[in-house]
């Protein structure tokens, strides 16, 4: 048997970005479908599991204002926090801290698993579709 679902917003990939909007945009009630190629690998982190520094430390903390996840996870599964530039002035003083990465990918999973107006499919997208200057897209599963 197949079914059709009808979603509101397609988010395609499952890292940092593509969590962080699946998760604001089932939780401002929009029907959501996050695609990834694996889902054992939800939020996957680099080699170096970092959270923090200059530039990626202040896109945390604007997520963290938001509502967002990222900050919460790191504090959960973090395992080495410090202060970088602490030798230099205030004004470049910036927190980092280390994840446990395989806890890292459990917290986002079983969160995305749980949260009400998302569903996640491991798959790949193919095409993006337009119709009349607009994208669409449908999802097709079949179902034994």
């Amino acid at each position: 048997m197949i079914f059709e679902k009808v979603y509101d917003i397609i988010v395609i990939g499952a890292g940092h970005a593509g969590t962080e909007a699946a998760l604001a945009s089932a939780r401002s009630g929009f029907k959501t479908l996050c695609i990834t190629i694996n889902l054992d690998h939800i939020a996957q982190m680099s080699c170096n599991p970092a959270i923090g520094g200059l530039a990626k430390g202040h896109l945390v903390r604007e997520i963290d204002a938001l509502g967002g996840e990222m900050a919460k996870a790191i504090d959960k599964c973090g395992i080495q926090f410090r202060m970088l530039n602490t030798s230099k002035g205030p004004a470049v003083w910036s927190p980092r801290a280390q994840a446990d990465k395989r806890n890292y990918i459990t917290y986002f999973k079983l969160l995305m698993e749980k949260q009400e107006n998302l569903d996640l499919v491991q798959d790949n997208a193919a095409e993006i579709l337009v119709s009349n200057g607009k994208i669409s897209g449908k999802s097709v599963q079949s179902v034994e």
